[in-house]
């Protein structure tokens, strides 16, 4: 349960119908596998301990004392183990009979919830049987001790209050009422559904969406356990489904009609961060009790694979999909840009690296959304000290393939007469070397843009945005920054996605650039070649991307996205050194805030961006101390 993760499980013991004996002992059996695989929260099926389909022994007072005694049993021996576990169970209470799931830990029953939602159509016939639980607030002792017998309960851990959990059973999800909405407004962060789904043809994908899309309304975990193997097959059929989903996202499943356990993690603190960030989320009204639990925070191994690149879908379809729609909006945005500022020209400074290309091939993508000819696209190349003749030559050749306009200006002299106005010495390969040559560079883009009514289009993406990598006032600015909210893994992506679908000609050249080292080159060339590599002095960019997405679209302390970052990145870079670029990270993104601070405008594309008027506000002026006193920590 370390850094919020809590290892869950939803499982189908194979049962026999009214045998609660066996069916306990099976029980029991899974409840000591889930334990030996490190699960904290085990979820069992909709009356697992008699089995679903018992009709009218269901009122037989035989079975319902048996279901009582096989409880105790299943208490007895679980005591041992740290292990919240649910299974279901009719329970009597009064004149009425409930559908219930029992909530145990550590041998004590901490209470029943029972089922809200009785349907009686179709396959269904459960109010020949069982009684709602909506309203119901009372407090049962089957075993001499009080607990209470309500829907409306809530089970939190002491330890990690985020940790707290809510239960409903099999149709109460399927109402547009459902008891979780109110279980997790009251603040449960993981919902509990004990099931008995019969199959049907088409209803486990409706399943698998409901369960989907519930945990995102919701922002929570969803655990749906299903019956399956041993439930009579007289009138349905039961294929033991079990979902686990968060926050929209499918974790894992059992295919229809497979046994065991479906084991995941889900984030608690992940999801209590995302609430917090939604303004929207309801506050809480007193609707639910409370029991608290006592659980030991131990580690949590994560079985799940987590992703390097967290901003670039993993499949092939997915990724063209991505990418076609990415560069479909930054083409949209630039246009109604260019048609409010009545401007018909786009300026670009070409360099032949990634970043440029891509404002390249937007913005001929804008001109023709605009039905503007191609020539209206002004691609200036503008070589000095430490341009090698493999960029220049894509620069020219991207210009060509695009149909745009090229100018070549050759800064140099320019540059020299700079150092000299202002006593430099060219000699001295400092930052006031290389940023004399990005802010000549922006002077001519600017200037340019006025001769032809143009507007200067940016290049620099969220990565370098992130990082401060731009010459404040020289690349940095612009009249509208095309890239600004696209990391620069996804701009290699998006580059690679255009060559794919490119002519022959530009798909060659595009396929250089990508084969080209990330660079400025803004220092000298040795023997032609580029001496200057961007990720040598600030690091890797798939690591800064990882950091990036962790710590600013979930919040994630720094020890925790090195958790994350150890995992996702094993065999390629070990602990030491993605803690040395981890702090890099926090260092920089700290000092660089007074140049994101007065951004120029540009498009968000995905859930990370900087802008100032939008998603990140933040003072320049704010202090790192608290994020690198962790990370600097061995």
């Amino acid at each position: 349960m370390k850094d919020g993760f809590i290892k869950v499980a939803a499982g189908t013991p194979a049962i026999r119908v009214a045998d609660c004996t066996y069916n306990a002992a099976c029980i029991i059996a899974l409840a000591r596998e889930a334990d030996a695989a490190g699960v904290r929260l085990l979820v069992l099926p909709e009356l697992c301990i008699t089995g679903y389909t018992c009709g009218d022994l269901f009122l037989q007072q035989t079975l319902l004392s048996g279901a009582l005694s096989a409880l105790a049993r299943i208490l007895e021996e679980t005591a041992e183990l740290d292990l919240l576990l649910l299974p279901g169970l009719p329970f009597p209470f009064g004149s009425k009979l409930y559908n219930c799931a029992a909530v145990c830990h550590k041998g004590k029953l901490l209470g029943l919830v029972p089922k809200t939602h009785i349907p009686n159509y179709g396959e269904f016939y459960e109010r020949r049987h069982f009684a709602s639980g909506a309203g119901l607030c009372e407090t049962a002792a089957p075993f001499g001790y009080a607990v209470p017998l309500s829907a409306n309960q809530l089970f939190a851990c002491r330890a990690l209050p985020a940790f707290t959990f809510g239960v409903e059973i099999c149709e109460d999800l399927w109402v547009p009422d459902a008891p979780s909405s109110l279980l997790c407004r009251e603040g449960a962060a993981v919902i509990a559904n004990l099931s008995a789904s019969d199959e049907v043809i088409g209803k486990a994908e409706y399943r698998r969406l409901l369960v989907c899309t519930q945990s995102g309304r919701l922002v929570c975990g969803y655990l749906y356990a299903d019956a399956g193997e041993g439930e009579s097959t007289t009138d349905m059929v039961f294929s033991g489904h079990s979902l686990i989903a968060q926050n929209g996202a499918l974790l894992a499943e059992h295919a229809p009609f497979s046994q065991g356990l479906c084991i995941a993690e889900f984030d608690v603190l992940c999801l209590a961060s995302e609430r917090r960030r939604m303004t929207t989320y309801p506050q809480r009204q007193g609707g639910c009790q409370t029991v608290f639990f006592d659980m030991e925070l131990r580690p949590c191994a994560l079985s799940c694979r987590v992703s390097a690149s967290p901003f670039v879908p993993e499949g092939d379809a997915e990724r063209a999909e991505r990418c076609e729609l990415i560069l479909r909006m930054q083409a949209t945005g630039l246009a109604t840009r260019m048609q409010a500022t009545h401007c018909a020209q786009a300026v670009i400074g070409v360099s032949g690296g990634l970043d440029s290309t891509l404002a390249l091939l937007v913005a001929a993508r804008t001109l023709d959304l605009l039905s503007l000819p191609r020539k209206n696209l002004v691609a200036v190349t503008m070589p000095c000290f430490g341009t090698t003749r493999r960029t220049r030559t894509n620069a020219h050749r991207l210009a060509q393939a695009l149909g745009a306009t090229l100018r070549e200006i050759d800064i140099t002299a320019a540059v020299a007469q700079h150092f000299k106005d202002i006593g430099h010495d060219p000699a001295l390969h400092d930052t006031t070397f290389e940023n004399c040559q990005a802010r000549e560079r922006t002077q001519v883009l600017m200037d340019i843009a006025n001769q032809v009514n143009g507007l200067v289009i940016g290049t620099g993406d969220l990565s370098e945005l992130a990082l401060g990598w731009a010459t404040y006032n020289g690349d940095h600015m612009s009249m509208y920054g095309v890239n600004a909210s696209v990391p620069k893994t996804l701009v290699r992506h998006l580059v690679r996605y255009a060559a794919d679908i490119a002519e022959d000609a530009l798909r060659t050249t595009l396929l250089d650039v990508l084969d080209t080292p990330v660079s400025p080159e803004l220092l000298p060339a040795k023997d032609g070649e580029i001496s200057q590599v961007t990720e040598d002095l600030v690091g890797p960019y798939a690591l800064h991307d990882f950091f990036l997405y962790y710590a600013l679209r979930w919040a994630f302390p720094p020890e925790k996205i090195l958790r994350l970052a150890e995992s996702a990145f094993a065999g390629v870079y070990d602990s030491e050194t993605i803690r040395k670029w981890l702090q890099n990270f926090y260092r920089r993104f700290f000092r660089q805030q007074f140049k994101r601070s007065c951004l120029p405008d540009g498009p968000k594309i995905g859930s990370v961006t900087l802008s100032p008027r939008g998603d990140w506000r933040m003072p320049s002026d704010a202090s790192a101390a608290l994020w690198l006193a962790w990370a600097e920590q061995k």
